[in-house]
């Protein structure tokens, strides 16, 4: 009992220091941001946009203080035509597709990966890359990976491939939708739709590729980036950070997630990405397609590729003229301006990715009614 109220005591003690922090923050970005045109702030990681929703970060900030969603939830960004490729997939006999959980409600041009789990599809949620291998390993049936994800899960991908060279597995292989994030980061810097004064750079990317990627948004666009962790007084701590560039007229790339984020990154993940991929041309729903943005895998391993390995034909692509996620990635508009909103779009019958993924800004603003 007496261990009990000790950690009670501390724990009030932590979340009163940084309840303290935050108020702390709060009132140096108003200060810096008085008299200030207006300030737009993208955060380009769905962990952000989910974390600023669940704290009510945008109350906290002074009138000309603006938070934007960005392409940050790698489920939203993903386009329909990739998610006719994984429901064509269910159509090949004897073969089963292992993907995460948030993929199977996405819906395609005329499908979901649910719908057609209810219709009869071999379909099985795995927690990692690496689940799909045991998964190969029991089954007769060709497995079929979906690898989706930016740098921060690119890695675990490419290790599975690796090990599955190594196993000689041969019904095992990959659907690669992998994406890194610097081609929509030189996109959204060069736009002129959404007047972006400043990026919160996205954490678990980070800590894989470290700062240097950045740098090229402060010296060739003059716009400020700073990295951040994702609890309140995290992002507070990014914001003012941004603000305080802002101010000073003076743009570069800052961390402040320094107990999750090395400079130079995580040469191990790096190496692994890139001796199983290389960059390709990939298409983003809402931006479009953008050079050198995504990854394929090497022909080295394509063995283990399932494009290369089965003949996937896809029904022809349609969008949902009434589904905005494409603005709403784009930052042209937020959520609640799309007009399916809490309407016909809910978490309980979504329309677009944005409101599949936990990590989606449509989910997050639905949820924390932000």
């Amino acid at each position: 009992m007496l261990f009990y109220e000790q950690e009670k005591k501390v724990n009030k003690n932590l979340t009163d220091k940084r309840q303290n922090l935050v108020e702390q923050l709060q009132t140096s970005i108003s200060t810096k941001a008085e008299g200030l045109p207006q300030i737009n702030l993208m955060e380009v990681c769905g962990t952000h946009t989910m974390s600023i929703a669940r704290f009510g970060i945008r109350k906290l900030l002074p009138k000309n203080v603006h938070l934007i969603s960005g392409p940050g939830c790698p489920v939203c960004v993903t386009p329909n035509e990739t998610i006719d490729k994984m429901i064509a997939l269910t159509k090949i006999p004897n073969l089963t597709i292992a993907t995460f959980g948030d993929m199977m409600r996405v819906p395609g041009s005329t499908s979901s990966l649910i719908k057609e789990k209810a219709n009869g599809a071999n379909i099985e949620i795995v927690y990692s890359s690496l689940d799909a291998i045991e998964l190969a390993k029991k089954s007769k049936n060709e497995v079929v990976f979906l690898g989706i994800g930016f740098e921060t899960t690119t890695p675990t991908t490419a290790a599975t491939i690796i090990r599955a060279e190594e196993m000689a597995l041969p019904n095992f292989s990959v659907l690669c939708a992998h994406k890194n994030m610097l081609g929509a980061l030189d996109l959204i810097a060069n736009d002129d739709e959404v007047q972006v004064s400043g990026l919160i750079l996205p954490g678990h990317v980070s800590t894989i590729t470290g700062l240097s990627i950045y740098e090229f948004l402060a010296k060739k666009y003059n716009l400020p980036g700073v990295v951040s962790g994702f609890e309140a007084a995290d992002i507070m701590q990014a914001i003012d950070m941004l603000v305080t560039q802002i101010k000073n007229d003076k743009a570069k790339i800052e961390n402040a997630y320094p107990r999750g984020v090395r400079d130079e990154g995580n040469q191990t993940a790096l190496d692994l990405i890139n001796e199983v991929f290389e960059t390709c041309d990939s298409n983003w729903r809402g931006l479009g397609s953008i050079a050198s943005s995504g990854y394929k895998i090497r022909r080295k391993y394509s063995a283990f590729d399932a494009e290369h390995k089965f003949n996937i034909k896809a029904e022809p692509t349609k969008e949902n003229k009434a589904c905005k996620c494409g603005s709403v990635l784009k930052g042209i508009i937020q959520p609640t301006d799309c007009p399916l909103f809490g309407k016909t779009c809910n978490p309980e019958n979504p329309i677009g990715p944005c409101m599949v993924s936990s990590e989606g800004s449509c989910s997050a603003y639905y949820k924390y009614q932000d």
